[in-house]
């Protein structure tokens, strides 16, 4: 299994609000995994994607996925450029290139009230 560097709070700095705990994924087999094979999640998963990669290169798929997940793309900033609700075996490309991905249990985006242009927080140590 990938290591996975955990312990992190997403807040939603435009509302005020919680969106979700979560594990960061910044190495090819974390990010590779993400959250496949999993039955029910408890916290997310942010990817940090490398530098330099196109819209296209921040794209994810949820093949070998059993559980739907919602999805936000942000930018270096930390901003909302993308969100999407994805079900197992999809796959999509982000309307404009993103630096972080963050998959989340089903429901919290409706929840937490987190839409595009929205600017986020989180700590992602590793650089």
């Amino acid at each position: 299994m990938p290591d996975y560097m955990n312990g992190s709070l997403i807040v939603n700095k435009s509302k005020g609000t919680e969106v979700s705990h979560v594990d960061m994924a910044d190495s090819f087999v974390s990010r590779f995994m993400g959250l496949m094979f999993k039955g029910s999640i408890e916290r997310g998963l942010v990817l940090r994607i490398p530098e330099g990669r196109g819209r296209r290169g921040s794209g994810i798929h949820m093949f070998f996925m059993r559980i739907p997940l919602d999805v936000l793309f942000l930018d270096e900033e930390k901003v909302v450029v993308d969100e999407v609700h994805l079900k197992p075996w999809q796959m999509y490309n982000p309307k404009k290139p993103a630096r972080f991905v963050v998959e989340l249990q089903k429901g919290t985006l409706k929840s937490s009230g987190t839409e595009i242009g929205d600017e986020l927080d989180f700590t992602c140590d590793s650089a």
